[in-house]
């Protein structure tokens, strides 16, 4: 009898060899719904990733705004003849008649600092809203990309079971035909109707291959990388009766691009203020140690200060100052009038949209399918003739794709109203 101890390591190595035979379980494929699409998105977008990094290299920038500028050593070799003595001339400072040593630091007047800080602060935050903004407006891109797949998708399924039906239709054709019962152009007539719905799926086909394109452009993923099919769409909110002020006050605290904007008028008030500071003067102070030979046996101090006398480009600074804030004030209202048009455009869209789904739900789509039932009946029992019952094929078609388009139409209003207000709803 074997030991039990290589009973067991026979067994866990014939473990081991089935568990690595095993194919590897591969990470579903994204593109079922929007969530998976955002949350690949999130890290995997190089245009965000970029305003990421810009938005870092601002942060950076925080820490040396304020900071003091390096100080400067100044050496100076004096009497270096030694009053005409000297047969040679020799740059040691030992050597000298006498070696200055002066260390120099610039002192920025009172405030500058401060203020350098603020804009740098500023312009960091600006740069952190242009983050956020860069997403919010990637994910409506996405968002609408997927609704655009959704619709497409579903209308080539719808197109396809409209093809079986034509040739269904067809098949009656043809034995009402060979009974006598209806003229040959009735199976002609069904076969062109095939052709033409061929003729649409080949359109169809090519829009979800572009939705497809479009969609991996934005995940930074090889165009041609496969994607599932996508399974619903997401959700619309309760808005019924939608509370426009309330929302209108969460873009005007929340949009990022606004915020953005807000911030870029803090920055000039302080580049304004920090051009009003250079009407004092920045000051350099120093101290100097005297070596004579070998020793240092005198001490020196100093102070500089630049003379502000340049007042014409001084005033014309301010008044650029002034310019440039106003600017910025008039580009941020500017920003806010067509973000809140956008936003009440926008609203008033997904309202009609949700109207005509639910009258295409609730009564186009149930009529036209009572008719297309009528004319078939009709058609059977010799009493419609053959167009008028292609005519309520098509009118039930269209009846589902009106659906199929108000769905698309509601879910990019949603992703646009999501973008200004900066959250999802």
């Amino acid at each position: 009898m074997k030991p039990i101890s290589r009973l067991y390591a026979q067994g866990a190595a014939v473990f081991l060899a089935l568990l690595f035979a095993l194919p590897a379980v591969a990470d579903p494929l994204p593109g079922s719904n929007v969530e998976s699409l955002l949350k690949l998105a999130r890290d995997a977008n190089p245009e965000l990733n970029a305003m990421r990094h810009e938005a870092q290299a601002a942060t950076e920038r925080t820490h040396t705004a304020g900071a003091l500028p390096d100080p400067i050593l100044r050496t100076e070799l004096q009497d270096i003849t030694r009053q005409g003595a000297a047969s040679s001339i020799d740059l040691l400072p030992g050597t000298a008649g006498s070696t200055k040593y002066t260390l120099i630091q610039a002192i920025p007047f009172w405030g500058k600092r401060d203020l350098r800080r603020d804009i740098a602060g500023a312009e960091e935050r600006q740069a952190r809203n242009r983050v956020n903004a860069g997403w919010e407006d990637l994910a409506a891109r996405i968002k609408t990309g997927f609704a655009q797949y959704y619709v497409f998708s579903r209308a080539e399924v719808l197109t396809r079971e409209l093809l079986d039906l034509t040739l269904r239709l067809e098949n009656i054709a043809q034995a009402r035909y060979a009974s006598g019962l209806v003229p040959q152009q009735d199976a002609i007539r069904a076969q062109l109707e095939q052709t033409a719905i061929r003729s649409d799926l080949v359109e169809l086909e090519k829009s979800v291959h572009h939705s497809k394109i479009r969609l991996n452009a934005l995940l930074n993923r090889p165009a041609t990388a496969p994607l599932a099919e996508p399974a619903m769409l997401r959700n619309l909110p309760s808005m019924e009766k939608p509370d426009q002020t309330a929302m209108q006050n969460n873009l005007r605290s929340r949009n990022p691009q606004l915020s953005a904007e807000s911030e870029r008028v803090n920055a000039a008030a302080k580049s304004r203020e920090l051009v009003y500071r250079n009407r004092y003067p920045d000051f350099n102070l120093g101290i100097s140690p005297l070596q004579t030979g070998n020793r240092v046996d005198a001490w020196g101090v100093m102070v500089e200060f630049n003379i502000p006398l340049q007042q014409s480009s001084r005033r014309s600074q301010e008044r650029e100052a002034q310019s440039m804030l106003a600017a910025a004030e008039s580009r941020r209202d500017a920003t806010q009038n067509q973000l809140l048009a956008d936003l009440a455009e926008n609203i008033a869209e997904l309202e009609a949209a949700r109207q005509i789904e639910k009258l295409a739900q609730n009564s186009q789509l149930p009529q036209a399918d009572l008719s297309f039932k009528a004319a078939l009946a009709g058609y059977e029992n010799g009493k419609v003739n053959f167009a008028t019952l292609l005519d309520a094929q098509r009118l039930m078609l269209k009846a589902k794709l009106d659906v199929l388009k108000a769905q698309g139409e509601a879910q990019k209003r949603l992703a646009e109203i999501e973008r200004l207000l900066g959250e999802d709803l």
